[in-house]
């Protein structure tokens, strides 16, 4: 069974292509391009990875994040952070949220790749 990931950024256009570039390597994906609509998902479908970014308009990733991994439901779900403005503040603020993995933009696709495998356990 192909493991599902939530991509959660208010950038289309990269929200698109690494969707894509995943659907390449064999996962399942759904896009949210805010935080609410990510928020709603992550409640209602059952995701192996959330790749979330941290400013969005409405929502911020911070908030996303916590409450996914305070929900029991949505507590073991694996999250990946991207952000143009990642700093060891922030990155430190993330994982207290329980973010698995933080990664600045722009960041290296085939290293957001490996990681995804890592947290999946894909080889």
């Amino acid at each position: 069974m192909k493991k599902h990931i939530l991509i959660v950024d208010d950038e289309e256009h990269l929200a698109d292509a690494l969707a894509h570039n995943l659907q390449f390597e064999g996962f399942s994906t759904t896009v949210a391009y805010d935080g609410e609509e990510g928020l709603r998902l992550a409640r209602t479908i059952q995701f192996d990875l959330v790749i979330l970014d941290i400013m969005m308009p409405d929502i911020k990733g911070y908030e996303v994040c916590k409450k996914i991994k305070e929900n029991p439901d949505t507590a073991n779900t694996k999250i990946i952070v991207l952000s143009a403005y990642l700093d060891e503040d922030k990155f430190k603020k993330m994982k207290e949220y329980g973010a698995d993995a933080c990664f600045s933009k722009p960041f290296p696709l085939p290293q957001l790749k490996e990681e995804v495998a890592r947290l999946l356990e894909v080889r």
